[in-house]
């Protein structure tokens, strides 16, 4: 039984994924053309090379390498455009604001697994194991929720993720056997991420 169900697709166009693909492909065609230079042609490489430039030989100038403007021209036509299917989500600005947040917490799983060296488990425990895995994934719940709390007050304007976890990561507080505990300072940039993320200020 066949079963038909309604789906939306999202296109969407981003400038920074625009240069990313053009830098991208700029690396790709210079490796194309030091490989047709030096002699070195890479069999996965091979319907690349003939597609992106000619190469001609004559006896006085030898070898000449030219590129194909119009296939490369070609191949920029889509740089920086990319979509998302959903068989639920018609809104695109929803759609896309909840790519990213995967986006994010994937990037931040990867993170985290640096981090709290969990790339190797390196514990000597069930128990332990089990300790790790629930750190990370009560991390990913503050990640995601920063993340929100940041789209709420329209912060992604001026910081990204990670450089607003990085300006706040320089806060310091510690306790000293002779004058208890000390804070250390908090510039005013800082205390307006956390006012505009609704959390008062560190303070003794």
């Amino acid at each position: 039984m066949k079963e038909t169900r309604r789906a939306y697709l999202h296109l969407f166009y981003s400038p920074e994924k625009a240069a990313s693909d053009q830098v991208s492909r700029n690396d790709y065609f210079t490796a194309l053309y030091n490989d047709l230079e030096e002699g070195t042609k890479k069999d996965y490489r091979m319907k690349d090379y003939d597609k992106y430039f000619e190469v001609k030989s004559t006896p006085k100038r030898g070898k000449k390498i030219e590129p194909k403007q119009d296939a490369m021209r070609q191949a920029a036509r889509n740089f920086g455009y990319f979509a998302l299917l959903s068989n639920e989500v018609k809104d695109p600005f929803e759609a896309l604001s909840l790519y990213r947040s995967k986006d994010i917490v994937e990037k931040g799983f990867g993170n985290l697994m640096d981090r709290l060296n969990f790339r190797r488990m390196q514990v000597s425990s069930e128990l332990s194991l089990n300790g790790k895995l629930f750190v990370e994934f009560v991390a990913l719940i503050y990640l995601s929720y920063v993340k929100k709390k940041m789209q709420d007050a329209g912060l992604f304007e001026k910081w990204t993720l990670q450089g607003l976890l990085d300006e706040l990561d320089t806060t310091e507080r510690f306790e000293s056997p002779d004058h208890g505990r000390l804070l250390g300072e908090v510039t005013k940039k800082q205390e307006e991420i956390y006012l505009a993320l609704g959390v008062d200020p560190p303070s003794l």
